[in-house]
């Protein structure tokens, strides 16, 4: 049964690298993707609850500048998932070598930097359309391919990432059970690095901006009861350059009778030191919703 099931997920897509951690294994496979038109790598933590069956996924959402290994190798995340039997399911952060001019000029802009949006400007549109990446063309290949219960799936990240998780959950009540993220950029429409991406990619029209804002997003948000964790570090640079803004989206939860949790976390900073201090917390917090 077990050939059966790996010759499955090497008919599906290819293997990269492989490691047995915490009794399961943390392998790395890549694909073509349709959606950003080039090959794409993505993480798989398998634990060993997944030998003999189905198992909730959990999807991770890296922030600027990162790849798959930036999670799958610092965020320490897979003993946690091995404990309560979830896969966890890490993407890369935007398209690679799409030969578009501009898309390696800046960290925040372009390669590294895909926001989590649907490019509508005429240079990016064609490529850089991760948020259908992330939410519809991925949890496909994933399902197809690995034994996951596709009904029990969740979402958290950081950073750019933590706002791509929580626009992936906004945007789509009912599909992921529970949200969560460490130090999200929670209102891109009113900070530096969210007015470059979103320019770039979704052009002027700031009515557009606001379809992939969290703080905009949740003012309108009719779905099923939501319980939101975010986790920010009182020593994060990012914090007091307003880059993430937190404040403003506690508001717009609070105006709208949506629970949300907003812990500060004493010295932490930005970095995955942070997140893995607090990973198993929010890897608890989903099992509570993936197993209910």
């Amino acid at each position: 049964m077990r050939a059966q099931f790996w010759k499955r997920i090497k008919m599906a897509v290819s293997e990269v690298s492989s490691a047995k951690m915490f009794g399961g294994f943390q392998k790395v496979f890549s694909h073509e993707s349709t959606q950003l038109k080039c090959k794409m790598n993505f993480g798989v933590y398998l634990p060993p609850q997944a030998e003999s069956g189905k198992c909730p996924v959990l999807y991770w959402l890296s922030g600027l500048t990162c790849t798959e290994q930036n999670f799958v190798t610092k965020a320490c995340a897979q003993r946690a998932a091995a404990e309560h039997g979830i896969i966890i399911i890490a993407p890369d952060t935007s398209p690679r070598g799409c030969n578009i001019e501009g898309e390696e000029d800046g960290w925040d802009f372009g390669t590294g930097a895909g926001f989590y949006v649907n490019a509508t400007e005429d240079k990016w549109k064609t490529n850089y359309r991760m948020y259908s990446y992330v939410t519809e063309e991925l949890p496909s290949v994933v399902n197809s391919s690995f034994p996951v219960n596709s009904d029990r799936q969740s979402v958290f990240g950081h950073s750019m990432g933590g706002h791509g998780a929580l626009i992936c959950y906004l945007k789509n009540p009912g599909k992921y059970r529970s949200v969560s993220a460490f130090a999200p950029i929670c209102n891109p429409i009113s900070c530096p690095w969210g007015q470059k991406a979103f320019s770039g990619y979704l052009g002027s029209n700031k009515d557009t901006w606001k379809e992939y804002d969290a703080s905009e997003l949740v003012k309108k948000y009719q779905g099923p009861p939501v319980d939101i964790l975010i986790d920010q570090g009182t020593a994060d640079s990012f914090l007091p350059a307003g880059q993430l803004l937190p404040d403003n989206f506690v508001a717009a939860c609070t105006e709208s009778k949506v629970p949300v949790v907003l812990r500060m976390q004493e010295g932490y900073d930005h970095s995955y030191y942070f997140m893995a201090s607090f990973m198993d917390d929010h890897i608890k917090h989903h099992a509570k919703h993936l197993k209910a």
